[in-house]
């Protein structure tokens, strides 16, 4: 009888040439799914990526450390214990402009696709 559930014990890890680590749990670069993504990220002091504008939901719940996000025209600094939710199609920067790593969980519906993404440069 097939299980009704899985475990996730090893997370595929996303190359990146920020400092960044990006370890996905479940997504369409782990296990193929489409639906959701599931990825624990570690943001080193002074990392930014460009402004962009997601076709997917992203919720982030901040770990450890400190993590800015600007919202169209808002700027909002969450900490640890917090979280937020972006709704899809909504222009946004993620940094991490302070002195200590910033570990978070993050959470996008649907998945997370390189190609829904639409980051400025």
């Amino acid at each position: 009888m097939k299980k009704k559930y899985s475990i996730q014990k090893n997370p595929f890890e996303i190359p990146t040439t920020d400092g960044k680590i990006i370890k996905e749990h479940f997504g369409l670069a782990s296990d193929k799914n489409s639906q959701i993504s599931i990825a624990h990220m570690k943001a080193p002091a002074g990392w930014s990526e460009p402004f962009q504008t997601p076709e997917f939901d992203e919720f982030t719940f901040i770990i450890k450390g400190k993590k800015q996000f600007i919202i169209e025209n808002d700027i909002v600094i969450l900490k640890a214990g917090e979280s937020i939710k972006i709704n899809k199609n909504t222009r946004v920067q993620y940094s991490n402009p302070f002195d200590s790593e910033c570990e978070y969980i993050a959470i996008c519906t649907p998945a997370f696709s390189i190609d829904m993404v639409n980051r400025e440069h």
